[in-house]
């Protein structure tokens, strides 16, 4: 069982890929993180992701796919696969069709998660994560309980914020988003693979959506 998460950023893809992971033994590739993965470990294509990252714009298509490879095949043992953040164009599309059907493998479901643009800005705009595991909060909607303390680790050596989280950064990557990622709604919709929910709802009813659409194509 394969599934793509579509979603503006700050949609919550990422939270419901973790909760889905919890549940159904499933695997989240996050392009996000794998890339913030290669751009922390100082290598020459990890400067130039750094530099792109934090101009708001995306990495080419070779350096994703080649990313999302590695991290499938180091995952053999796991029930399959939660894309959150590729493919964003037609292209990418056809790309992971293709590597996925090379590894023997298919992609199942495609969920949209639709957001309202102005509350995707005051939602990211804020949003921070604990140095040590990365639980993100934000300094309106989602404070740590204790002050300077990570709720989930109780990591006291921090929180840091991500480079791309300003409201400049966020206008231009969703600029992109709409531009190249829109049509992929219409591209899965006529493979019937493409289900749409309601990124406002509660994240416990988004979640209860997500579960029964995924346990139903299993």
């Amino acid at each position: 069982m394969n599934l793509i998460l579509l979603g503006p950023p700050g949609a919550g893809k990422g939270t419901q890929a973790k909760l889905l992971e919890q549940k159904l033994n499933m695997l989240q590739l996050s392009t996000g993180d794998m890339l913030r993965a290669a751009k922390d470990k100082e290598s020459e294509i990890g400067k130039k992701i750094k530099l792109i990252m934090a101009e708001g714009n995306l990495v080419t298509d070779e350096i994703v796919i080649e990313l999302i490879s590695e991290n499938i095949d180091k995952s053999s043992k796991c029930a399959g696969f939660i894309f959150d953040g590729f493919p964003r164009t037609l292209y990418q599309a056809d790309a992971l069709s293709e590597l996925m059907s090379s590894k023997n493998q298919s992609i199942d479901l495609v969920i949209e998660m639709r957001v309202d643009d102005s509350q995707l800005i005051e939602r990211i705009v804020g949003r921070y994560s604990c140095k040590e595991c990365g639980e993100v909060y934000h300094k309106v909607n989602r404070p740590e309980q204790k002050k300077g303390v990570c709720d989930n680790c109780e990591n006291i050596d921090g929180f840091i914020f991500r480079e791309d989280d300003t409201e400049e950064a966020l206008r231009t990557r969703l600029f992109n988003y709409y531009r190249e990622t829109s049509s992929l709604v219409g591209y899965y919709y006529a493979k019937k693979k493409l289900t749409t929910v309601d990124g406002l709802l509660p994240i416990e009813t988004i979640h209860d959506l997500l579960y029964q659409a995924t346990k139903n194509n299993l």
